[in-house]
């Protein structure tokens, strides 16, 4: 089973508090990769996809909430490349565009509850459901794990291998908005150093990122900063404002939940001197977009 992963345009990213501090970045536009399976979603599920098919797997069954980007991409790859999909949901059963997508798209849906989902993480948590579909191929919450991390290194190939045409001899650090953690332990993987890492923390620093980084990609070569203005899927005026206004100065669709999220937390950083002039930022854009309408 072949899977091409599409090209990611790097774009210059011009917004006036960037000019301001003499700090150069580009945006890699991971949201202009594919319509359905868009954004970090597709190198997270790479591996995963590769190991159902060669284990021939019927089907795929990962978790998420109700408006979750990675079992919208997840019910998206086993429609196109011929799994079929199951869901298990946090909370009770709602509708919301992202719920309708997956039914239409053919997934199975599983409402565990806030208490069956928080249960994920305990032994014993996939052998009812491996026991329902047997021998499918099991993905952990939001593409995590060694697999998805794996994946996501091969986002910095697709960045290196456009710097000339930007005119940049080389670059000085990563942003991104880290959900999991797993794009993030994958960029740092794919670096071994060679340049710092920043993950923007869309969920609150007790949520287990650090330690699933940490796990994944041991502890050098990145920092965290926190971005999760009150929690997991919170957002404000504030943050909105900015996201419009960021939209309107670059011409880029942003999400508040994760790059918004991102965004805003780097203007604070650059603001707050953490770069010095000059310094050369890679912006990913994680994608997600579909989550907009969740909010909008």
């Amino acid at each position: 089973m072949y899977l091409h992963l599409p090209q990611a345009p790097l774009q210059p990213l011009d917004l006036p508090w960037l000019q301001q501090a003499e700090i150069q970045a580009a945006i890699l536009r991971l949201d202009l990769i594919d319509p359905l399976i868009s954004g970090n979603k597709w190198f997270k599920l790479r591996h995963h996809l590769q190991q159902a098919h060669h284990s021939s797997a019927p089907g795929l069954i990962s978790l998420g909430g109700n408006h979750s980007n990675h079992l919208h991409a997840l019910a998206a790859a086993g429609k196109r490349f011929g799994f079929a999909t199951a869901g298990l949901l946090r909370g009770h059963p709602q509708e919301t565009p992202t719920v309708r997508d997956l039914q239409a798209l053919g997934m199975d849906l599983h409402w565990l509850g806030y208490g069956g989902y928080r249960a994920r993480h305990e032994a014993g948590f996939w052998q009812p459901w491996q026991a329902r579909y047997p021998g499918w191929h099991c993905i952990p919450e939001g593409g995590g794990g060694a697999a998805g991390a794996e994946g996501c290194a091969l986002v910095v190939q697709q960045a290196r291998a456009q710097l000339s045409a930007l005119g940049w001899p080389g670059y000085d650090a990563w942003w991104l908005a880290a959900g999991t953690g797993t794009t993030l332990a994958g960029l740092v993987l794919a670096e071994a150093g060679a340049h710092a890492v920043h993950g923007a923390l869309a969920v609150p620093m007790d949520h287990g990122v650090p330690e699933a980084v940490a796990e994944l990609a041991g502890t050098q070569g990145y920092q965290l900063h926190d971005a999760c203005r009150g929690g997991f899927g919170k957002f404000d005026d504030e943050l909105l404002a900015f996201v419009a206004e960021s939209e309107q100065y670059t011409g880029v669709p942003f999400e508040a939940l994760y790059t918004g999220k991102a965004l805003l937390a780097l203007r604070d950083q650059v603001e707050a001197g953490l770069f010095a002039p000059g310094t050369r930022l890679i912006f990913l854009h994680t994608g997600g977009l579909q989550g907009r309408r969740g909010y909008l």
